[in-house]
């Protein structure tokens, strides 16, 4: 009795299904996506100088970019503000010190105060908020970068009771894809962190 011979699988055998290593692709690729879109809105969204028209009880200047301590200080002469905050001053920087390095004379900044506590966006809120109370005050115009606008309006909303009204006045910058995408990730995170309860 002769065996039948064995039928060859063709072509028409069933699709394999999708492997594990490719569902995780998929998986991570939203997120990814996600990133990157956000990243296409923060950059499109930069916040751009307010007019001087608008006038706020104090201009707060956070230190650490170009052109942020003199538009603050155009804004305390043009009248827009009474007073000037500097946050996140050297702690040996006097008046006279910072006058000097910006070629001004002291007698220009003799409604600024200068912080020494702040060394990063956090403690800048809360010397801001210090400061606010102090005087008392109900409105402030925000000097700072616009791709830092952001996170420092956020660190703002946590600690300056909700009557106290911020301006947003960024200085105008071109920042670089790598550090605008840094900023907005720093952004992202610490709103994730608020949001999620942390302090």
């Amino acid at each position: 009795m002769s065996r039948k011979p064995a039928l060859k699988r063709g072509n028409s055998a069933r699709p394999r299904k999708p492997g594990l290593l490719l569902w995780l692709a998929r998986a991570a690729a939203v997120p990814v996506l996600a990133w990157m879109l956000g990243l296409i809105w923060f950059s499109l969204t930069l916040p751009g100088p307010a007019p001087m028209s608008v006038k706020s009880d104090g201009v707060v200047v956070l230190t650490g970019g170009a052109g942020r301590f003199r538009r603050g200080l155009a804004v305390v002469e043009a009248g827009a503000a009474r007073r000037m905050l500097v946050s996140g001053v050297g702690e040996k920087t006097s008046r006279r010190q910072l006058a000097a390095a910006f070629g001004v004379a002291t007698k220009r900044l003799r409604s600024t105060d200068l912080g020494y506590e702040a060394v990063d966006t956090r403690s800048n809120a809360e010397e801001t908020a210090r400061w606010v109370a102090r005087y008392k005050f109900t409105s402030i115009r925000l000097v700072t970068s616009a791709s830092h606008m952001r996170r420092a309006r956020l660190e703002l909303s946590r600690v300056l009771p909700a009557s106290v009204a911020v301006l947003p006045d960024a200085v105008p910058s071109e920042p670089k894809a790598p550090g605008l995408a840094f900023e907005y990730s720093k952004w992202l995170l610490r709103r994730g962190a608020l949001l999620a309860g942390a302090a």
